[in-house]
This record gives structure tokens, sequence and C-alpha cells, in this order.
């Protein structure tokens, strides 16, 4: 071998050991949430369940502390032995507080001038139907609703006048 030929082995075995010990140390990554859902997870709101390096990292939020705990009971009945429980806690919405909240804000907001809505909240769940000018003023009120504390989901009926 000449000593070009051996610098350029030597190079891409350097190379190929670096990469591999790169990818051995960054653990993957496993998506166990459908696993958590189908095991009757289904009241953690943003549910996400993820194995990493051998610990189940457990996120959401949740009004019910059950539901939390339930979570951290099924990723130690599927062999997990160290769990991440990081699902929040928090207070159940109050929906008319919302309801009455999401009102005002459509009512003062200038560029929606004109437009009649009739608003609901379930849940965090904020319904609101009406009539808009313009295409653009659906997205405003819509903008406007999610920043509202305690608003999940914004789903929508608008009619153009």
């Amino acid at each position: 071998m000449t000593r070009t030929t051996l610098t350029a082995v030597l190079t891409a075995a350097i190379l190929i050991g670096t990469s591999n010990v790169a990818s051995a140390a960054t653990p993957q990554a496993i998506d166990l949430t459908s696993k958590f859902v189908a095991a009757g997870i289904t009241d953690i709101d943003r549910l996400q369940v993820f194995e990493v390096g051998g610990i189940v990292v457990i996120r959401g939020r949740t009004a019910d502390r059950a539901q939390a705990v339930e979570a951290a009971r099924i990723a130690q009945s599927l062999g997990y032995g160290r769990v991440a429980n990081l699902v929040q806690t928090i207070e159940a919405p109050d929906d008319l507080a919302i309801a009455r909240r999401a009102e005002r804000e459509l009512t003062i907001h200038r560029s929606l001038d004109g437009c009649r809505f009739s608003v609901s909240s379930e849940g965090g769940v904020l319904s609101v139907a009406g009539l808009v000018s313009h295409e653009l003023q659906k997205d405003v009120a819509v903008q406007l609703l999610r920043n509202i504390d305690g608003v999940r989901e914004v789903r929508t009926d608008f009619q153009r006048n």
C-alpha cells in the first residue's frame, strides 16, 4: 500500500468509528403513546409517551390526578422500572368564565366590527358560530380565542354575510 492509500484507509476507519460512537452515545426515543391510549389513557390532553434509554417519559395535562397516576402504573406494568411522570395536573376549566371572556374578546376587537357570534364552552373546548363579513375575520377570531386561558381547542362554524 502506498502512503496516500494507507492515510485514506486510516482516515475512513477513524470517521466510521467516530460516527458509530456518536450514534451509540445518543439513545433513540421510542414513541409509546399509542400503547398508552390503547390501555385506556384518554383523559390526558397532549399525551406524549417516549422510552429513552430505558426511561419512560410521560408528558401531558389533565384535570384528573388519577389519570396521571394510572399512566405511571401502566408504564410499570409494561416492564419499565424507571418512569418520569411529567403529567401536569391542572384545574378543570371554568367553562362559564371561558365563554364570557371569549364573548368579550370578540366584542372589543375592532377588526371584528359587524360580526355576530354565538359562544359556548365545554371542558375548555370553545365552540363559536356566527356571521363574518370577510374571510380574514375568521382567522382573527380563532387566533383571539386560542389565546384565552383555559381554552384547549377552538371549534368554529362561521358563515359569510
